[in-house]
């Protein structure tokens, strides 16, 4: 493989975009050591909608953190989309995060003083991957892929939990990523508004995209395609779920 943009290439398969092998991370304190992920190996394939679940303090979060490059591993590998992100210097990770991943978080994390268009926009302009003429145009279409192009003018505090977690997933989509890593994405939200933005990512799973989801409502958890369950920073179990598992 071809290395590009700084980027370690690795010769893993490439039908998977996700390859975690042998991962430990530890945490020091004055309380001792603690141990998040021990010896974890996961691997996904391209376009899968994965949900991951286990109790608090299972190693939920740390998992996507290690495979969005947000934290790094004490040992191990993560390999995703061909890229070793585990070698990757902070900038180096900052631009391959830029264009591989759409993070997605349980507290929507939208700029407050920008409008929905213009958080949209926001990480294509930092990549540069589409011409400055093209990205108001994309933005608005992204917008209008989540229901929410009629907000595009509008400031995130003025919309509902719902709506700017939906203008969140556009943000992620905005620089085409082969893979969306969503902590938490319904926590915040009623039930109903929870089932759309499901809805949503099974959609983006049948065109494609590949989506790890992180989420404590094991009901939604067995409609994606498959479920991981972690403890003590251990897969415990992994299955596929019914029609959706195909």
């Amino acid at each position: 493989m071809r290395q590009t943009n700084g980027q370690q290439p690795d010769t893993r398969p490439s039908d998977h975009v996700v390859d975690v092998r042998q991962v430990v991370k530890t945490y020091e304190s004055a309380a001792g050591r603690f141990v998040a992920l021990a010896g974890l190996d996961l691997a996904v394939s391209r376009g899968r909608f994965v949900a991951i679940i286990g109790k608090s303090g299972s190693g939920k979060s740390t998992l996507i953190n290690m495979i969005t490059g947000i934290d790094r591993p004490s040992s191990g590998e993560i390999v995703v989309a061909g890229t070793a992100v585990h070698r990757l210097n902070e900038e180096q990770i900052a631009l391959w995060r830029g264009r591989t991943v759409g993070v997605i978080f349980q507290f929507f994390q939208l700029l407050p003083t920008l409008t929905a268009l213009e958080n949209v926009m926001l990480p294509m302009d930092y990549d540069g991957r589409y011409p400055r003429a093209e990205r108001p145009d994309r933005a608005m279409h992204l917008l209008d892929l989540v229901g929410m192009a009629d907000a595009a003018h509008q400031l995130p505090p003025l919309l509902s939990g719902g709506q700017q977690q939906s203008i969140a997933i556009a943000r992620a989509l905005a620089n085409d990523p082969p893979l969306l890593a969503a902590d938490e994405p319904t926590g915040n939200l009623d039930a109903k508004t929870a089932v759309r933005v499901f809805h949503l990512f099974e959609t983006l799973a049948d065109q494609g995209k590949t989506i790890l989801m992180v989420t404590h409502d094991n009901d939604l958890a067995r409609r994606a395609q498959e479920t991981v369950e972690l403890a003590d920073g251990q897969i415990v179990g992994q299955w596929r779920n019914g029609v959706n598992g195909r």
